[in-house]
């Protein structure tokens, strides 16, 4: 989904709450980072060049 159809769907105010529900959020905490990192760390690699292998 691009953002314009991002947009279209929920509409502006939508998306303007949720960047300020977002902005308002605390960071999550060191041990969730690392957790986060080690489990995205593959399909990053995996699609460093911007593309996603499994579509091409």
């Amino acid at each position: 989904m691009t953002p314009g159809e991002r947009r279209r769907l929920l509409g502006t105010e939508v998306i303007a709450r949720i960047h300020r529900e977002v902005d308002a959020a605390p960071p999550p905490p060191p041990d969730v980072i690392a957790e986060l990192r080690r489990i995205l760390a593959p399909a990053l690699d995996r699609n460093a060049s911007g593309r996603c292998p499994e579509a091409a």
